[in-house]
């Protein structure tokens, strides 16, 4: 039986960036899964508005919030020297499409303590973070205002550090997994992640290794695409899966058609982990500008401001080869439709 704080097996990831639409969770939800909404790269009041929204719906669901690191808001010197640097590369991309590459952008934590506030002025069920640890008075104050918190980590390390600042439940994220790595350790998100070091080869390896440090509820995440991946991460130890890649292409995603189709198409033959679109190490398809910025910085969100008028116009343009095809290892499985069927096969025997 799943365990009670998740309800199902199935998870779908908080996809940021407009994919994890309320409709989306909304049809998660409606086919016998658990939808987070994304409050990542959203004004606090479009966040409220989504929360609004799919409560309305009568919907089962959480909220996921960025953890914002104070050492990539403040770079240092030499860092804010490869800013510029990456900046000035970047022109001959926006030339293509007669954009500006904007000036650099170092304050940005996501509206931060406003979402903390809102998400405590009007809570919600679940509330997971990325990225990071909110802090054990914020992991505290949810608490007593009724939500549980839940915290994504990458290593058991990560794990007994979260579970030391109070939290109700984990997502443990492999390398696998398309699109940001949640690493927030020194090291654990590295360029060298999924290359050799330091993860094991599997994601329910990563949740026994996870299971042995803590007696935390686990949700595992990275590369589950069908019911064999599922059983072998329960298996493990883990009460579900979060799923983000499987959910992608279906009806309900909120994902770019050009996403959609480019995760179908047999030009794009692997993934790859890459800072060049944020800063921050992702996992994506790889296309022209991945393998053009293999030495990007990595400051995020700082890239994430320089890129952005570039990654719009590609979209405009139609053009996968300068856009972030945010992926898992496990693409090549993802099927279109509707998300109830993607379920109905995830949650067949349950």
């Amino acid at each position: 039986m799943p365990h009670s704080l998740f309800g199902t097996r199935i998870i779908a990831a908080p996809m940021a960036g407009g994919t994890s639409t309320p409709a989306f969770v909304g049809a998660v939800h409606a086919a016998g899964g658990l939808g987070f909404l994304a409050a990542g790269y959203k004004s606090v009041e479009a966040m409220q508005a989504e929360i609004r929204s799919t409560r309305a719906a009568g919907v089962r669901f959480g909220m996921n919030v960025f953890v914002p690191d104070r050492a990539q808001l403040e770079p240092s010197g030499a860092l804010r020297a490869q800013l510029e640097e990456y900046r000035s590369r970047l022109r001959a991309d926006a030339e293509r499409y007669g954009v500006e590459v904007p000036p650099l952008r170092l304050d940005d934590d996501d509206a931060w303590q406003d979402k903390v506030a809102a998400l405590l002025e009007d809570p919600v069920e679940l509330v997971s973070f990325t990225f990071g640890l909110p802090g054990p008075d914020v992991v505290r104050a949810l608490r007593r205002a009724g939500s549980a918190v839940i915290a994504t980590v990458t290593t058991p390390a990560e794990a007994l550090e979260a579970a030391g600042q109070g939290v109700d439940a984990l997502v443990v994220q492999h390398v696998s997994a398309g699109a940001h790595s949640a690493a927030f350790q020194p090291g654990a998100g590295s360029r060298s992640a999924g290359q050799g070091v330091p993860q094991p080869g599997t994601t329910a390896e990563l949740v026994t290794r996870v299971r042995s440090a803590v007696g935390l509820p686990l949700a595992a995440a990275g590369g589950v695409m069908d019911r064999a991946g599922l059983n072998a991460v329960v298996a493990a130890g883990a009460q579900a899966a979060q799923l983000g890649t499987a959910f992608l292409r279906t009806d309900e995603s909120g994902a770019r058609q050009l996403h959609k189709d480019a995760l179908a198409s047999p030009h794009f033959a692997e993934t790859q982990l890459t800072a060049a679109f944020t800063g921050r190490q992702a996992r994506a398809l790889v296309n022209e500008f991945v393998r053009d910025h293999a030495d990007a910085p990595e400051v995020y969100p700082a890239v994430h401001h320089l890129t952005a008028p570039l990654r719009a116009a590609a979209a405009a343009a139609g053009d996968p080869e300068r856009l972030n095809l945010w992926a898992g290892t496990g693409w090549q499985r993802a099927q279109s439709g509707p998300v109830a069927g993607i379920l109905a096969g995830l949650l067949a025997d349950d």
